[in-house]
């Protein structure tokens, strides 16, 4: 656990940096005299449509990659390590199949959103090369897991592509160009970062290409095949649940792109309580696929039950702060009044966020595992209430109605889930230390609204950041709520002792 704490401490913090350089660009998106509502929810389309065409386009061989990796690793040369060639091949042929796909469907796109959302047919054509960027850089990701090497691929991909952005906004803010030469700039963020991380495996000699078949492949291929048959209609079914929202609200007549804008700015803040969870399943993923290759069962217990209350505990931090201080920020931020409904969304999100977060790497740990396949079928149930729920709800209550779709789609997601790994394992990761985390968060979060709250501008900010943050950590060390807090105390109080 050392080492995965040590990476997901690193990764985060990284990760952390991104999302400060990613405040920044949500600055310039959002603030008077900027980007529209309908510009900036266009490029939250762009995300989600390119998010379901890579992993449509994937074939499911990401899974793959990290699972069998270690089967490669210990029979083989690395030279001879094939996985990646095949890998590669599968994501090209895929690609091609889901370019033909959605231009076979894009007269649907046109009846849809022409008149309600138009800017998503003027730029359609833009949003297949950013999908094919997304598609190469996670296939190299999906190795980066399997290989241990986490922390470059999160740096590249939440902080080096977000400063990137950050140019490319700046360029527009500034009438350097135009919005549509701003969106042609767009279109290649992943391919950047693509190139950058490609360079530097070939630069450390970490990333093989055999053309040959390996004895490998021939001994594992048939479970290989049917691992991404089955995962690849899973990963489709989690895709579409977690970007359904957006194209459902663009295609409403009284909400459209600039209510995409809002629940982006929403989906924004909320997902700052997934950050250290993007770091940790990363990490997680080839350690995990070792355990189980091993059949080091205490070990996958160990990692499930500290990821669950680290992870919840590093989420009420973030969630609090961004509830005490969203309105502050909008007045200090000089932002659209618009995005003030941003709020109560915000509100349902983050209790969804804190639900995910605090059931650990459940989703790697199945994933991993020979029961890989419950990942598809909790996958249908999920996309199963999702879709139809979504709908009903922004039909009839708006914006609002999106939020408690994911609410409860997500909720019931991760309690499935929960009692698979209960029920076939054992593996039951809740303490009273779980309790005595959301009691501390509440209780937090209630001496700084009732005492802070009133305080505008900079100065109430910093106070309800501070008091809160205190609260919080004092809680986390005098409460004994994880072992791994105070082994960084130790560790670092060793390292002051010794100097």
């Amino acid at each position: 656990m050392g080492n995965i704490r040590k990476q997901t401490i690193l990764s985060s913090i990284l990760v952390y940096i991104g999302f400060f350089i990613g405040a920044v660009n949500m600055f310039f998106y959002v603030k008077n005299g900027s980007f529209t509502q309908e510009q900036f929810g266009l490029t939250r389309i762009f995300f989600d449509f390119g998010q379901n065409m890579y992993v449509f386009a994937s074939l499911g061989v990401l899974p793959v990659i990290y699972k069998f990796y270690p089967y490669y690793k210990d029979n083989l040369e690395e030279k001879k390590i094939d996985l990646m060639t095949w890998a590669m091949v599968a994501s090209f042929i895929g690609f091609i199949i889901a370019t033909l796909i959605a231009l076979l469907f894009k007269p649907i796109l046109v009846a849809q959103y022409q008149v309600k959302s138009p800017m998503i047919i003027t730029y359609f054509y833009w949003m297949i090369p950013f999908a094919l960027g997304m598609l190469l850089f996670a296939v190299m990701e999906a190795f980066c897991w399997a290989i241990q090497q986490t922390v470059i691929t999160n740096a590249l991909k939440e902080t080096v592509m977000r400063a990137i952005t950050t140019v490319f906004i700046l360029l527009y803010y500034f009438e350097v160009v135009n919005f549509s030469q701003f969106i042609y700039l767009f279109t290649f963020l992943y391919f950047i970062i693509f190139l950058i991380l490609l360079i530097y495996l070939i630069k450390t000699k970490q990333l093989p290409f055999a053309l040959q078949i390996s004895r490998v492949t021939k001994k594992f291929h048939k479970k290989m095949f049917s691992m991404q048959a089955l995962l690849f209609g899973g990963t489709i079914i989690t895709a579409l649940a977690q970007t359904i929202d957006s194209f459902i609200i663009a295609s409403f007549s009284n909400l459209g792109l600039a209510a995409v804008g809002v629940f982006g700015l929403a989906q924004y803040a909320s997902n700052l309580i997934q950050v250290p969870m993007r770091s940790m399943q990363s990490i997680t993923a080839g350690a995990l696929s070792r355990a189980w290759k091993d059949k080091d069962f205490p070990e996958i217990h160990r990692i499930y039950s500290r990821s669950c209350i680290n992870l919840l505990l590093m989420g009420i931090f973030i969630y609090g702060n961004v509830l005490l201080n969203f309105d502050a920020s909008i007045q200090v931020f000089d932002i659209q009044e618009n995005y003030q409904q941003a709020f109560l969304i915000i509100c349902l999100l983050g209790i969804a966020r804190l639900i995910d977060v605090g059931t650990g790497v459940n989703g790697i740990i199945i994933g991993t595992s020979i029961h890989w396949r419950f990942d598809f079928l909790s996958g249908v149930v999920l996309l199963a209430f999702r879709i139809p729920l979504t709908y009903f709800l922004i039909k009839y209550f708006g914006l609002i109605g999106s939020a408690f779709a994911e609410l409860t789609a997500f909720g019931i997601y991760n309690l499935i889930r929960f009692e698979f790994l209960r029920r076939k394992y054992g593996m039951q990761p809740f303490t009273e230390k779980t309790i005595w985390a959301i009691v501390s968060g509440l209780s937090a979060f209630a001496i700084c609204f009732l005492l802070l709250n009133n305080i505008e501008g900079w100065m109430g900010i910093i106070l309800r950041v501070g008091v809160y943050s205190l609260c919080i950590i004092a809680a986390v060390i005098y409460g004994r709520l994880t072992p791994d807090a105070h082994q960084l105390i130790d560790k670092w109080k060793n390292k002051f002792l010794r100097k």
